[in-house]
């Protein structure tokens, strides 16, 4: 399949940009044209033959793209939140299961070894981890405990200088790859700890997950621990329960709120320049009011979801944000961004389906991402129980 120039150009119905700075802009535009270089071309016959590109690990790594709010000493980026946003949403426009890498080893390895580990473990693994020498992947999804993770059976028992931990985690992106896993067990005191486990200690596997109609282009396995003997200086000494690995999700999620916001864009721009070009009926099918009200619905919705973001940007980097206030903005951002993809797919008719256009690879992948990091049932619940104080969980 021969790769297509990528001309998106980025919808900013109400001036969105203007409440950016000149550094945001310039890295927003780095890493769109990165993608539009380096992943466009490439991504689509990644998906169509389930294979993750591991070469981009090592540029992700040089564009900063990984750990970007982290302080620079241990190697990530020093940036706000309204960059790191602007980074996933591009990495997502390009591919959800590319800004998935990015997500995972900047929210959900480096934030919690720089927030909850000791000095020697941030110095031994951020640099390696923002450079992308190293990959790493978060263990706390269980076959048995998804939505519920206070459920989970993988467990730690002390063993002198060392624990021996069991268990087994699943659905856990860049697992066939890492070198790294944070990984979330429950100590014999029933309290849950988070602990770093390299590749190369025994007993530890990272099967991969074949078969997936969805981020096909990433890497997705599970972590298998058959009493693996894990040092004590490699628990994290700073956290205690699952506000640990909650912590962790709140920053993924934020992100996430960002990137399906790209891939609805994608959708977007691809929709409006197809409609002025495909002639039916004597003249562009854009001139017909049907698919005029799928564009100006799908820009209406694109803009919204922009302010929201951007004010839960400026939330995040003043620290008065809310997990609740994420939580609603990733689930905004999801259903926005998969119905614009099913939109615009029915707007390219026949084509809307091949390779030849980004639609249904966005489409597909969109379904992993309304479901990964609480899906979006339970997100709304979280909304309901903050404005109603009714946990309606249990």
């Amino acid at each position: 399949m021969a790769a297509k120039t990528d001309l998106f150009q980025s919808p900013d119905y109400f001036l969105v940009d203007e409440l950016l700075s000149d550094e945001h802009k310039l890295i927003r535009d780095s890493v769109r044209n990165y993608v539009k270089k380096e992943i466009s071309p490439i991504i689509e016959d990644y998906a169509q033959r389930a294979e993750f590109p591991e070469h981009i690990v090592k540029q992700l790594g040089d564009l900063g793209c990984f750990g970007p709010t982290v302080p620079v000493k241990y190697g990530g980026g020093g940036l706000d939140y309204i960059s790191y946003g602007l980074m996933m949403q591009e990495l997502e426009r390009g591919d959800s299961g590319v800004r998935s890498t990015a997500s995972v080893q900047g929210s959900l390895v480096m934030f919690p070894i720089y927030a909850y580990g000791s000095e020697e473990q941030r110095n031994k693994f951020l640099p390696k981890l923002g450079s992308g020498e190293w990959l790493g992947c978060f263990g706390l999804t269980e076959p048995d405990h998804g939505s519920n993770p206070a459920g989970m059976l993988t467990n730690i028992k002390d063993a002198g200088d060392h624990v021996i931990l069991n268990g087994s985690k699943m659905w856990i992106s860049n697992a066939p790859y890492a070198q790294v896993a944070v990984v979330w067990a429950k100590d014999e005191a029933g309290d849950i700890r988070g602990l770093i486990v390299e590749r190369g200690m025994e007993g530890f596997s990272t099967p991969t997950t074949h078969g997936k109609w969805s981020l096909r282009a990433s890497a997705t396995g599970e972590l298998v621990f058959d009493n693996v003997k894990v040092p004590k200086e490699n628990i994290f000494p700073e956290v205690k329960g699952l506000k640990g690995p909650l912590g962790c999700l709140t920053k993924a999620r934020y992100g996430i709120a960002w990137g399906a916001l790209g891939a609805a864009m994608d959708c977007y721009d691809i929709a409006l320049n197809y409609s002025k070009e495909r002639v039916q009926f004597g003249k562009p099918i854009g001139a017909f009011q049907l698919q005029q009200k799928k564009l100006a619905e799908m820009i209406t919705e694109i803009t919204k979801a922009q302010l929201l973001n951007w004010r839960l940007g400026v939330l995040m980097n003043e620290g008065r944000a809310t997990p609740q206030q994420v939580s609603m903005a990733k689930r905004n951002s999801c259903e926005v961004a998969t119905n614009i993809a099913r939109a615009a797919r029915q707007m390219l008719g026949g084509m809307g389906i091949t390779g030849e256009y980004p639609i249904m690879r966005h489409m597909m992948n969109l379904e992993s991402v309304i479901t990964y990091e609480g899906t979006h049932d339970i997100h709304l619940l979280v909304t309901g129980m903050d404005v109603t104080g009714f946990n309606a969980f249990k």
